[in-house]
């Protein structure tokens, strides 16, 4: 009898679980814009400290928006947004940005989010390696007594002249100064025009940038930063769906005439959204 009880409840769930799933497909923001007692789930990040690295898309004095994508986080999630990014920095700047966060909370934050890397393309950042390699000897003893036996080093490459040196440096310097925190990569976003001055005038992504690089090997070499330093990676690039390059979704963006770079009101809205619905299953230590 209990056995079949046991089934019956079973089954009983499995038919609840669409209807659950339907509903909070059909309001994906409504599900954590309550208060927590009046939400349909505890979104795990609500109510946290989260540091805000970055360039000019995170930068709070940017004028291609009223607010940033943080700022809905912030309506939505009661997310406590201590931003530190600023206009035209690059991936080297992240060392810095991080002794700042440093300075003005010490440990009182609970994760930091890095979104960075359009400008390393703009300016034709060499790409690099992540390591070195060296021969060496090492002590082993592999279904037989230890001995030494010759094997291939890998050292991380610690440099701002390449930008996988860069983020190596970066990472290494952000996980040494907050190593029980999480820390999120979010890839650089999709980008068209962007011509602010005759001194300023950023072609579109299709183009290779002065090293003869397109933006798309500056994406991926953050996604294989989540692998090398053990970080979950947001794919924005991928996921959020902008992409200024259609004159269709030039709405999504400051100017549909000379800036397709930095997302307005409405699309920091829906990377906001992305950025909260991937946040779902990554916890806070």
């Amino acid at each position: 009898m209990m056995k079949k009880k046991v089934i019956l409840s079973l089954f009983a769930m499995m038919l609840a679980m669409p209807a659950c799933a339907q509903q909070l497909m059909q309001q994906p923001v409504q599900v954590f814009m309550q208060q927590p007692e009046q939400a349909l789930m505890q979104h795990p990040w609500q109510g946290k400290r989260v540091a805000y690295f970055g360039d000019s898309i995170t930068d709070p004095r940017n004028s291609g928006s009223k607010k940033k994508y943080w700022g809905f986080l912030q309506d939505w999630l009661q997310i406590e947004p201590y931003v530190y990014g600023v206009s035209g920095r690059q991936w080297d700047d992240i060392p810095r940005q991080t002794d700042e966060l440093k300075a003005e909370h010490g440990d009182s934050v609970d994760a930091i989010m890095i979104f960075m890397g359009t400008n390393d393309y703009n300016t034709g950042v060499p790409i690099g390696e992540w390591f070195t390699e060296r021969d060496e000897q090492v002590m082993a003893g592999i279904h037989e007594p230890k001995h030494l036996v010759d094997r291939k080093h890998r050292y991380a490459v610690m440099s701002d002249s390449t930008y996988r040196g860069r983020i190596n440096k970066a990472l290494d310097y952000v996980k040494r100064t907050y190593p029980t925190k999480q820390i999120v990569l979010l890839t650089p976003i999709h980008r068209a025009e962007f011509y602010a001055n005759e001194s300023n005038w950023q072609p579109r992504e299709d183009y290779t940038n002065k090293c003869g690089e397109y933006i798309d090997a500056y994406v991926q070499s953050v996604k294989e930063a989540g692998n090398l330093w053990a970080v979950p990676v947001i794919d924005l690039n991928a996921l959020c769906g902008l992409y200024p390059l259609m004159d269709e979704m030039a709405p999504y963006f400051k100017s549909a005439t000379n800036d397709r770079l930095h997302p307005n009101d409405e699309g920091h809205a829906r990377l906001a959204k992305t950025i909260m619905q991937q946040l779902i299953v990554l916890p806070i230590y």
